[in-house]
């Protein structure tokens, strides 16, 4: 109700001029407290920008020297302890905050394309050198580009595919390829986690994404599958609970509900599997249950 209603009765018609300007003044007040509002927000985000320090900081140089090419370099390695462990995906895909720490598990020589993961960077033999130099040195061109701060995930699937390549040139084990792929996957989906999905190229980005995930994912999947019966334990850093968690989750994933069940049945009846292993390995009974009752 405006504070001059009556007063046309009185024929007073500027009352519906003063009802107009009470109402303008209303809404100029009403946009004051909205820009102050976006202002707030607008520095209240950048307070968070700041507070989050850059992937840089949680890095290191290290210098490696090349088996093949007799060369030194330096590779990005994440300093020990500076990273916070987050919980971690249901496949075991190690989560840190602020950083991803997977994008530098690669070491790679820029001088003859060399490239394999850091544990396995000085485990070459001559005949794997011989390989290397034959089929990934003598086509490799070393990159113009200036050395980055800290890998993109696209620089970092660049690399891993490169250490896949060299994997299977010097023909390396089934599970070194596995895992490989395996950490690809996991690098695309943490690039797919980067995209927030709120346009239609975005969506289209992100599905294009999951199909080349899965893509590696199946590829480890069927790797580790043939590991398990040509190698020992422990296979690339994992012992046998683990390896039957990792397999369970993927060929729960794949919907193989019978070989999900049958690697949990290893996982829960082991003696030296971890307590938090067990109970991940319950959750995912759960799940396969429920599957296997649709």
């Amino acid at each position: 109700m405006s504070l001059f209603s009556g007063l046309d009765k009185s024929g007073l018609k500027s009352a519906e001029t003063m009802e107009t300007l009470e109402n303008t003044q209303k809404e100029k007040e009403d946009q004051n407290i909205m820009e102050k509002q976006k202002e707030l927000e607008k520095q209240q985000a950048a307070q968070t920008q700041r507070a989050i320090p850059p992937e840089k900081d949680f890095l290191l140089p290290k210098t490696t020297h090349c088996m093949a090419c007799d060369q030194d370099f330096k590779v990005k390695t994440v300093k020990s302890g500076k990273a916070r462990r987050l919980q971690p995906d249901r496949d075991l895909r190690p989560r840190f905050q602020y950083i991803d720490t997977l994008k530098y598990d690669v070491a790679s020589c820029p001088f003859c394309g060399y490239t394999a993961m850091t544990r396995d960077f000085d485990k070459v033999t001559s005949t794997q050198i011989k390989l290397i130099k034959e089929q990934i040195s003598a086509k490799f061109q070393p990159s113009k580009e200036p050395e980055e701060d800290s890998y993109s995930y696209d620089k970092a699937i660049e690399r891993y595919k490169l250490a896949l390549l060299n994997a299977a040139v010097k023909r390396g084990k089934e599970s070194e390829k596995a895992y490989i792929c395996l950490k690809i996957s996991w690098l695309i989906r943490g690039k797919a986690d980067t995209l927030p999905g709120s346009t239609q190229e975005e969506l289209a980005v992100k599905e294009k994404l999951k199909k080349e995930e899965d893509t590696f994912y199946l590829q480890a999947y069927e790797g580790f599958s043939k590991a398990i019966s040509q190698e020992m334990f422990p296979i690339y850093g994992m012992d046998e609970s683990t390896m039957d968690y990792l397999l369970a989750y993927m060929s729960f994933y794949f919907k193989k509900y019978e070989m999900a069940s049958k690697f949990l049945g290893g996982v829960l009846t082991s003696a030296t599997a971890s307590p938090r292993l067990k109970d991940m390995a319950l959750d995912l009974k759960q799940d396969i249950v429920a599957q296997m009752k649709r």
